[in-house]
């Protein structure tokens, strides 16, 4: 099957899924250039050379970066101080390529062969113990950044995202089965009035219309699956 125009664009933008440009990644922005509702100059982290590279794609100008989204720089990775990080886990949930090591309560670190740069974990931080730090000086953009880094930030991001994903439809299993057998207790407990068969029937309707949403959530999910 031939790339789509979208496929195009994103493998020209630098994959480091850091929603600068107004989308939530990189490919619902490449997506929106082809369908005509963003600029192709909205990516700082491409900076100038990534709007030339997406422009002679599109056979359109040569236009400016907008800088409304962001001024191209020198690339920065993140740095942990860990004398002072609290283990809130706030910046690994924030980073986009699983680039942060840690669990609750422990010192996070970060790789930074694996840091794009997106600099998300900055905010999250309650301690303000996160800093970028410049590790490419006097290049910027895609003089900063390669190709290969774009597809090893990319295969990151889709890892996560199937993480995520497993780790959702899981919880949302344990769940429907805790539903299933407290279902199950509520029909086995006596009734000892009206009243209480009453308020037993009603625990039992809402148990069953969380089973039948979680039924259709996980059929919405496999449906969307098979489609991918």
């Amino acid at each position: 099957m031939s790339p789509t125009l979208a496929d195009q664009l994103e493998n020209l933008l630098p994959q480091t899924q850091c929603t600068k440009c107004g989308y939530p990644a990189c490919r619902p922005y490449a997506e929106a250039i082809a369908e005509g509702k963003a600029n192709y100059n909205q990516c700082p982290p491409g900076g100038q050379e990534g709007v030339n590279r997406l422009a002679q794609l599109l056979g359109k100008p040569r236009i400016p970066l907008d800088i409304s989204h962001g001024l191209e720089r020198v690339r920065p990775v993140a740095v942990i101080d860990e004398a002072y990080c609290i283990g809130c886990t706030l910046c690994i949930q924030a980073c986009p390529v699983d680039a942060i090591l840690g669990a609750a309560k422990q010192m996070h670190t970060v790789l930074p062969s694996l840091c794009t740069g997106c600099d998300l974990c900055v905010a999250p931080c309650p301690v303000d113990c996160i800093s970028m730090v410049d590790v490419t000086p006097g290049k910027t953009g895609w003089n900063a950044w390669t190709p290969d880094q774009a597809d090893q930030a990319r295969q990151h991001f889709h890892a996560r995202e199937l993480r995520l994903k497993r780790d959702a439809q899981e919880n949302d299993d344990r769940l429907a089965a805790k539903a299933v057998a407290k279902l199950a207790a509520l029909a086995d407990e006596p009734a000892l009035s009206a009243a209480e068969s009453a308020e037993r029937d009603r625990k039992k309707a809402i148990i069953a219309a969380a089973i039948e949403r979680a039924r259709l959530k996980k059929l919405d999910a496999d449906t969307d699956k098979n489609k991918s």
